[in-house]
């Protein structure tokens, strides 16, 4: 579904990412750990070119989005949902207003059927109750569910995900986590960029270690987490699961 190939990111004379590649099959959870720095966030914005990548390619569903026209690099995004470490909401808008806006704009649902999308999402993150209420009314766990869910209503085909807990209080941190394993049991392509290892270590089909931009070492969770063959990676998991 998610195929990174070579994938390089320089920054004028620094190199933040160098031969990276990464398949993501349909329904799979592939987890990325590593330390701060190590360019897990800059791979995953290569993914929608919302960072434009040195050299490499990102196919998503058997097409190149590295080539092609605008239009459709705008479609192929349409198809690649992005949940940040920060919420984005529109503080102006209703949670409704918020999850029914890039519907009507990007795809040209009606009114009433990009609602009726809306509230199906707000559903599944278990928010349909806030339908009306502004951001500001909202915790930090129910405001990145809402902007799930506005990812959700555009029908991706692949989430990405970028540190989503990071910003959240320890206690809102649950709620958000349960709606992506939800995602996982109902066949949401993931890439997760996080370092919720517990979650990893429970949900994900694989999890994938970067350090300098590369990637140092992949494997199945209980392979990385229980016996890590890179001295990196357990140098890495050594300092953050004590």
């Amino acid at each position: 579904m998610l195929e990174i190939v070579s994938l390089e990111k320089r920054f004028g004379q620094n190199t933040i990412l160098r031969d990276v590649n990464i398949k993501v099959a349909r329904g799979e959870l592939v987890f990325i750990i590593g330390p701060s720095g190590s360019g897990k966030s800059t791979m995953l914005r290569c993914c929608n070119r919302l960072e434009e990548p040195s050299a490499g390619d990102i196919i998503v569903d058997g097409r190149n989005i590295m080539s092609g026209t605008r239009r459709d690099l705008d479609l192929m995004r349409l198809k690649v949902g992005m949940v940040f470490q920060g919420f984005h909401l529109y503080p102006h808008m209703s949670v409704l207003g918020n999850v029914t806006l890039a519907q009507r704009k990007a795809l040209g649902r009606s009114r009433a059927e990009a609602d009726e999308r809306a509230l199906d999402m707000l559903e599944r993150v278990g928010l349909a109750h806030k339908a009306d209420a502004m951001p500001s009314e909202l915790s930090g766990g129910q405001q990145q569910r809402v902007a799930i869910a506005r990812s959700l209503a555009l029908d991706p085909l692949v989430m990405l995900f970028d540190e989503p807990t990071s910003a959240l209080d320890p206690e809102l941190v649950g709620s958000v986590l349960k709606v992506m394993k939800d995602l996982k049991e109902k066949g949401m392509t993931m890439l997760v960029v996080s370092h919720e290892m517990g979650f990893a270590r429970e949900t994900a089909d694989r999890v994938i270690f970067m350090d300098g931009g590369v990637i140092v070492e992949e494997g199945r969770p209980e392979q990385i987490f229980g016996a890590p063959k890179a001295e990196r990676t357990r140098a890495f998991l050594s300092r953050v699961l004590e």
